[in-house]
């Protein structure tokens, strides 16, 4: 899952890419508004988080032409601005959830699970085909009952597979996923994490598709 955090105060914005990036996600950062439609229109994000006190456009500005361009795309406002005035604008915005400063991470982490779970096939925190359980609170995966050793990357790659069981991700989407701006990658990487998941889970659980990508199925 790869977030966008648009943040100019850089200390705050650091420390959310340090924390997100230990809960596995793919943390992209861009400091203004005008970045930040740039991406949407070129390589659009999974989750935005918004901070509404930018340098060159106000945050409500930067939401209405993300809306413009995308309607469904999650966006989560992170603001010192917390009235009730303040919270309805942003929200009839299109806004899908607000954030107060200061807040709790676990919390940030928890409105971030939310949303995964109306982007992918799965409505729960724990995603069960066959003898594979992942529990997206805890990030514990079990095989047959016992808790398995992953990677960060084979946590977030697995869990991108399993809450779109039965449909196809490319590896140009998984890569988007699994890996931030800048962060070196292997031309094999993805294949590696396939080959290592498939010894711990069995080879038949990760399906190739040839030519297209890799896909679970329903057990």
């Amino acid at each position: 899952m790869q977030i966008l955090i648009v943040e100019d105060d850089r200390p705050l914005a650091r420390g959310l890419q340090t924390a997100l990036g230990k809960q596995g996600y793919a943390v992209n950062h861009v400091e203004n508004g005008k970045d930040c439609l740039h991406v949407v229109a070129t390589e659009a994000p999974d989750i935005i988080i918004l901070d509404l006190g930018l340098p060159d456009m106000d945050g409500l500005k930067v939401l209405q032409q993300i809306r413009s361009q995308s309607s469904s795309l999650p966006v989560i406002l992170l603001t010192a601005r917390d009235s009730i005035d303040d919270k309805v604008a942003g929200l009839d915005c299109g806004a899908d959830d607000y954030l107060a400063k200061p807040f709790e991470m676990t919390e940030l982490f928890a409105r971030l699970r939310v949303l995964e779970r109306r982007l992918s096939t799965v409505k729960s925190t724990l995603i069960i085909l066959g003898n594979v359980t992942l529990d997206t609170t805890t990030q514990a995966v079990t095989f047959e009952g016992q808790q398995l050793e992953l990677s960060r990357k084979e946590y977030m790659l697995l869990k991108n597979l399993m809450e779109n069981t039965g449909k196809v991700l490319t590896r140009a989407t998984l890569e988007t996923r699994l890996y931030s701006w800048g962060e070196e990658v292997c031309s094999n990487a993805l294949e590696v994490h396939i080959h290592h998941l498939r010894k711990k889970l069995g080879a038949d659980f990760i399906k190739t598709v040839r030519g297209v990508g890799y896909k679970v199925n329903q057990a």
